[in-house]
């Protein structure tokens, strides 16, 4: 399709883009406030930008071949830089996210099951029970102004809690919404010796990561302690993640998790699956509301049915066209990047051992070299008989660590998009810009103001 035929679609706003020739020491001021404003003009348009970084090289890859390469080929020669596992390790531990090497694949392997099409079918009634609620007390708000990101944040987490551990999030939801603004808005951002020094060597933020680490992973085996007091029917399916997950066998060894492994892929799932979906909800509402059109053929496409079962969600063509350009635009996470563990060449880009690699989904989903129209919003340029390259567009990464959950995030996305809008009519009240800020994910500078109305 050539998206150019397309009605003149709109162009949401983005931080301005950074000067050439910004300093070092002005760079990382920026990075800790928004890493997306680090970025110049040559990022959205040059293949390979080479830099320095201390006594390496860096690289910014816009090349989906040579991207390709390290998240695919050679993936292993590729871990985590000492900035990425400081950020992620307090609140991750060494849940899969965060784990390398034959622990990774240990748990890669043990987790597969609790993640497949028929697994997430299996959780989409807890997803209906939950949107089903939400859309019961927006209907007592219609008229009104509301935050649309504040209850899109405290839906998901519902949905977590309820796949997880088949229980509502009442009684913790504040306590867990605390650890996860606790976190972001001072511990989870990069400060200038996070980038400096080896891992080994705790930077000042450490400690208090350490001190937060310790209340966190108390407070998941709290819930760990609660879901396991409720049991389980002897002879019973599986109800919920948590079942899958503490039932899991590594199919090669046979070995199950430990109730310290089983703490931090609890929150890896807890946290994956409630902060990045409820963000990606939250754009893609702001988007339909700058778009009247588009937010009415999402309307048109439910056709007032009540959607709760996979098949219903598949059928959603063009709402899932809108997720998916939505988390082009605004990908939750905008940045990977890697350390090179050895020499390589990536596609002909020539990697010396400990060079960074920054493959930026941010930066890829708006090049002008990928993609016709890069900044607009155009969800059907997803429904062309041509998709895009698998490694120009990353919103759950790619290779063997692509995102394990995104089945499951992708048909909550879909099926509560469709719910919502079906519903609703979204209009915004607030008429100045929502600027992305890339801070650990692609988040909002302020959470824009909506008004709701029946259709």
């Amino acid at each position: 399709m050539n998206v150019a035929q397309v009605r003149r679609p709109i162009v949401p706003p983005t931080p301005p883009r950074a000067p050439e020739g910004m300093s070092f020491l002005r760079r990382v001021a920026v990075i800790r406030k928004n890493m997306i404003a680090t970025w110049g003009q040559r990022a959205y348009e040059e293949d390979v930008i080479k830099g320095r970084f201390f006594l390496h090289n860096s690289f910014i890859l816009n090349r989906p071949d040579a991207i390709r390469h390290i998240l695919l080929t050679n993936y292993e020669n590729y871990t985590r830089t000492p900035a990425g596992i400081r950020m992620l390790r307090p609140v991750l531990g060494q849940g899969l996210l965060i784990a390398e090497g034959q622990p990774w694949r240990h748990q890669r392997r043990t987790l597969a099951p609790a993640f497949t099409p028929n697994a997430t079918a299996n959780l989409v009634p807890h997803m209906t029970a939950v949107l089903d609620e939400t859309i019961a007390k927006l209907k007592t708000k219609t008229g009104e102004v509301i935050d649309l990101r504040e209850i899109m944040q405290r839906m998901t987490l519902e949905i977590a809690g309820r796949t997880m551990f088949s229980f509502g999030m009442d009684k913790h939801g504040a306590t867990l919404r605390n650890f996860v603004m606790e976190y972001g808005q001072r511990l989870g951002r990069p400060y200038f010796l996070d980038m400096l020094l080896p891992v080994s060597w705790p930077s000042p933020m450490d400690f208090a990561r350490a001190r937060f680490r310790k209340r966190w992973t108390a407070f998941v085996a709290t819930l760990i302690a609660e879901r396991r007091a409720a049991g389980k029917k002897e002879g019973a399916p599986p109800r919920d993640l948590f079942d899958l997950m503490d039932e899991a066998r590594d199919p090669e060894t046979g070995k199950g998790f430990s109730d310290e492994q089983l703490v931090d892929e609890v929150a890896t799932m807890i946290l994956a699956g409630h902060e990045t979906t409820a963000t990606a909800l939250s754009w893609a509402l702001y988007l339909l509301a700058l778009d009247p059109e588009t937010q009415d053929e999402v309307a048109s496409e439910t056709r007032g049915e009540h959607l709760d079962s996979m098949a219903d969600i598949d059928r959603q063509k063009f709402t899932c066209a809108v997720v998916e350009e939505t988390m082009r635009l605004y990908p939750p996470a905008f940045l990977v990047a890697r350390a090179a563990l050895e020499k390589d060449n990536a596609a002909g880009v020539e990697i010396e051992k400990g060079d960074i690699i920054m493959i930026a989904p941010w930066l890829l989903h708006r090049h002008e070299k990928l993609w016709e129209q890069p900044n607009a919003f155009i969800p059907k340029r997803f429904m062309s008989a041509t998709p895009p390259d698998r490694f120009a567009y990353l919103p759950f990464g790619a290779g063997p660590r692509v995102c394990i959950g995104a089945p499951f995030a992708q048909a909550e996305s879909v099926l509560a998009l469709a719910r919502l809008i079906g519903e609703f009519r979204v209009e915004l009240v607030d008429t100045g810009p929502v600027i992305p800020l890339g801070i650990v994910t692609t988040q909002p500078d302020h959470s824009p103001m909506f008004r709701i109305t029946p259709r």
